[in-house]
C-alpha cells in the first residue's frame, strides 16, 4: 500500500514538473514567436472594444483611426480604418478581430490603446484609478514622399526607401505590390475572410513589407561597401592601388573570369573604378587587397548579418558570407555584389546613410513621438547610433567619390540642380537568356557642400536588361524624383 502511494506521489511530482517546465518553456522560450505571430488574436480581442489611437503621418495626414461601428447590432462597438488604403499598409499594419495585428498596429499596440505607465499615470492620484486611456503614434513618414514613390514606382514589383541620414527618421517607405488594410480589418467576417485568402494567394505577397522583410542581391551598389572597407582598413585610397585596365578578372581556384559589363575594359584608382562601376578592379580589391578577413568582419561593420533594428516587427537580416577564408572565386562574386550576398531595401538605404552622415549610421525608425488622450507627450524617439564603421575623414572620401559617379558616371540620372548628390547604381543579373536583373541605385543628396539630409535606395524587380546602365535608367528617375520631394519638405537644398 505504502509502494503504490509512494509511487503515485512521484508520478504526480514528475508530471507537475513537467507542466511546470511546458509552462515557462511557453511564457519564456516561446513568448517572443507566439507574440509575434499574425495569427495569434489573443491581443486584438482584447484591445478590440477599448478607445485606440490615431496614426498620423509627420505632415498631418491620418493612416489609421477607430471610429464608431454604424451598425449598432454588431458586437463591435468600433471599426478600424485607414483612410489612405494601401498607401502606407506596409507601415501601419492591420489590426483584425480575425488574423490579428501587423507593423505599427501590434509594435504600438500598447501605446495606441493607452496601457504604457506613461499614458496611465498623468498624476499620483491617476495610480489609484482605473481608466481606459488611448494614444495618438505620430509616424516620420510623409504622405507626399510616399505618393511620389508609389507613382514613380507604378505597378513594377520593387521598394522605396528614403530616409533622413542624420536622425534615421524613415521618410518614404513604399513597396509594390501593397494590400488594402481596411479589407482585412473588417469586422466583416466574410470580407476579412475573402481578403485575407486572396492576397496570401498572390504569389508576390502583397501583405509583406518586402522593403524590410524581403532581401536581394545588390549587385553593384554593394561596391560602395567594399570601398568602404577598403577605405577604413587603409588599404586602399582614391590614389592606390591603381587597377589594372582590362575586360575581367581571374581569381585563384577556378577557370571562370568576372567579366565587366558589356566585355568593356576599365580600371583605375578607386575614384575612376566606382564611376564607370569597374566589376574587373571590385572583384580584385576584394580579394587581393582587402582580403576575405576583412571583407567578412567590414561587412559585418555595415550592418550585414544582422537585422536593422528598425521599430516594426521582425526585420530580417541582410547577409554577407561568412565562410570565404579559403575561396577566392566566391569572394570576388561577393566583393560585387553576387554570389551569396543579399540585402533588404532598408540595409542599402542605411548603407547610403552611413555614407551621408560621416561613417555613423543611425537607428531607422519609423515613429517620432506618441501623445495621451488629452494631446500631451507622452514619449519621443531621440536619434542614436546603430553602427560607426567608418571615420569621418573615410566617409568624406567616399561621398566624395559618389558624387563623381552622379557628376559623369553610371548615375548620372540622379543629378538634381542646385543640389549635391551622391549615388550607386547596381544590375543584379538573374539570366541572360533574355538578360533579366534587379536594378538598385542608392544615394544622397543636400546643399552644396553641407551635409546630406536625404538618403535613398531603390530596387526595381526583375526588368529586362543586364547592363550596369539598366540601374540608371529604371532606378535612377525614381530615387531622384523621392529625393526632390523629401527636400523640397525640408526647405530645399538652399544653406541652411
Amino acid at each position: 500500500m505504502n509502494r503504490s502511494i509512494t509511487r503515485l506521489g512521484i508520478a504526480l511530482v514528475v508530471l507537475f514538473v513537467a507542466l511546470f517546465v511546458k509552462l515557462n518553456w511557453i511564457q519564456v522560450i516561446d513568448k517572443d514567436a507566439l507574440d509575434t505571430n499574425p495569427l495569434n488574436t489573443a491581443q486584438v480581442r482584447r484591445d478590440f472594444n477599448r478607445p485606440r489611437g490615431s496614426i498620423v503621418t509627420a505632415d498631418g495626414f491620418v493612416l489609421a483611426q477607430s471610429i464608431p461601428n454604424p451598425d449598432t447590432n454588431s458586437q463591435f462597438e468600433r471599426i478600424r480604418i485607414y483612410p489612405e488604403g494601401d498607401l502606407f499598409a506596409h507601415t501601419t499594419g492591420f489590426f483584425s478581430f480575425r488574423y490579428g495585428s501587423t507593423g505599427i498596429e501590434k509594435q504600438y499596440n500598447d501605446e495606441l490603446v493607452g496601457s504604457t505607465f506613461g499614458q496611465q499615470v498623468k498624476g499620483f492620484s491617476d495610480l489609484f484609478v482605473s481608466s481606459r486611456n488611448s494614444g495618438d503614434v505620430t509616424v516620420s513618414l510623409r504622405r507626399d514622399v510616399q505618393q511620389v514613390a508609389r507613382d514613380q514606382l507604378g505597378d513594377r514589383q520593387g521598394s522605396v526607401v528614403a530616409i533622413d541620414p542624420r536622425t534615421g527618421a524613415i521618410l518614404g517607405f513604399w513597396s509594390w505590390p501593397s494590400y488594402d488594410p481596411n479589407l482585412v480589418s473588417s469586422v466583416e467576417t466574410a470580407v476579412a475572410e475573402t481578403a485575407w485568402k486572396s492576397y496570401n494567394a498572390d504569389p508576390a505577397r502583397p501583405m509583406r513589407p518586402h522593403m524590410y522583410q524581403d532581401r536581394y542581391f545588390p549587385g553593384s551598389t554593394f561596391k560602395t561597401v567594399t570601398a568602404a572597407i577598403g577605405l577604413q582598413t587603409g588599404k586602399v585610397t582614391n590614389a592606390t592601388p591603381v587597377y589594372p585596365f582590362t575586360d575581367g578578372y581571374l581569381p585563384a581556384m577556378t577557370d571562370k573570369t568576372i567579366r565587366n559589363f558589356g566585355g568593356e575594359s576599365c580600371g583605375g584608382p578607386l575614384p575612376e573604378i566606382l564611376r564607370v562601376s569597374c566589376n574587373s578592379a571590385f572583384a580584385e580589391m576584394g580579394t587581393e587587397t582587402i582580403g576575405a578577413a576583412d571583407m567578412m568582419s567590414g561587412a559585418a561593420t555595415w550592418g550585414f548579418n544582422s537585422a536593422a533594428p528598425i521599430d516594426l516587427p521582425d526585420p530580417v537580416r541582410s547577409v554577407f558570407p561568412t565562410n570565404l577564408a579559403n575561396d577566392p572565386p566566391r569572394l570576388a562574386m561577393s566583393s560585387i555584389g553576387q554570389n551569396d550576398v543579399q540585402a533588404t531595401p532598408l540595409q542599402m538605404a542605411l548603407v547610403a546613410a552611413g555614407v551621408a552622415n560621416g561613417g555613423v549610421i543611425m537607428r531607422p525608425h519609423v515613429v517620432t513621438e506618441v501623445r495621451n488622450d488629452q494631446g500631451e507627450i507622452v514619449s519621443t524617439v531621440s536619434p542614436s547610433r546603430w553602427l560607426t564603421p567608418m571615420s569621418s575623414t573615410n566617409a568624406a572620401t567616399l561621398a566624395d567619390d559618389m558624387l563623381g559617379v552622379v557628376r559623369a558616371g553610371t548615375a548620372a540620372g540622379l543629378a538634381i540642380p542646385g543640389c549635391a548628390v551622391g549615388g550607386k547604381t547596381g544590375t543584379a543579373q538573374l539570366g541572360t537568356d533574355p538578360p533579366r536583373s534587379h536594378t538598385w541605385i542608392i544615394g544622397f543628396a543636400g546643399p552644396p557642400g553641407g551635409q546630406p539630409t536625404v538618403a535613398v535606395a531603390v530596387v526595381v524587380l526583375d526588368q529586362s536588361g543586364g547592363s550596369e546602365a539598366t540601374g540608371g535608367r529604371v532606378a535612377a528617375p525614381i530615387a531622384r524624383a523621392v529625393l526632390q520631394t523629401a527636400l523640397a519638405a525640408q526647405g530645399g537644398c538652399g544653406s541652411r
